[in-house]
């Protein structure tokens, strides 16, 4: 993560997988899959080049990810769930595959009989400060950073992209762009608060390119 040149955590790269219409998901929730075949070993390719990859809890209460590398070369990453309820189910494939270490990011006060149980499931709990019930993104971002975490992977979903976007938390984007239109459905990114076009966020395109049959399009933000 930075600021006006000021480096003060990990450097944040959010990853979106979208139709050409910015749906990440059709109105029932049904995503798979939105890209193809390529797509997704760039999926993994990316997370094979950070320390750390996040979701929010709706992710893995959704999808039940295992957030690995699989497909392609790589180590896996460090796997940091945003969990403020601790709402996680024991049962969850980031807390039964061992192949990663986990981190439920949470705040002051969740449940500390259920903080007990994850723990002895593996993962590791990580109290942030608390913004309205939520784990404050800044201060778990500076929290990752003393754990050694210089480059984060943030997959989703809408919710934890927006708020990071929102926040001003994201250096960089990779948008994998399916050539296919839904219409109504989930959008990529939610409302960012923004009244007039000046008030968008900027990017400085670096590369678009076909993959398969897909498009990736990567760029940075610009602060």
């Amino acid at each position: 993560m930075s600021n006006n040149g000021v480096s003060t955590g990990p450097r944040v790269t959010l990853k979106i997988a979208q139709t050409l219409d910015g749906r990440v998901a059709t109105r029932t929730g049904d995503s798979r899959w939105i890209t193809g075949d390529e797509a997704r070993a760039e999926a993994h390719r990316l997370r094979a080049e950070n320390d750390a990859v996040l979701v929010g809890i709706g992710t893995v209460v959704a999808d039940d990810p295992e957030l690995t590398v699989r497909h392609v070369e790589g180590k896996n990453p460090l796997r940091v769930i945003l969990d403020s309820r601790l709402s996680i189910r024991r049962n969850a494939k980031v807390l039964r595959t061992e192949e990663a270490a986990t981190v439920i990011a949470t705040i002051a006060s969740s449940d500390s009989a259920r903080r007990r149980l994850i723990e002895r499931s593996g993962a590791t709990i990580l109290v942030a400060g608390d913004e309205d019930g939520h784990v404050s993104l800044s201060d778990l971002l500076s929290q990752l950073a003393t754990m050694g975490v210089s480059r984060l992977l943030v997959e989703g979903g809408p919710t934890v992209a927006t708020e990071f976007l929102k926040q001003r938390l994201v250096d960089h984007v990779v948008a994998l762009i399916a050539p296919a239109i839904l219409g109504a459905g989930i959008d990529a990114v939610q409302d960012l608060g923004a009244t007039r076009v000046a008030e968008r966020i900027r990017l400085e395109v670096e590369s678009i390119e076909t993959l398969g049959v897909d498009l990736v399009l990567r760029a940075e933000v610009l602060h």
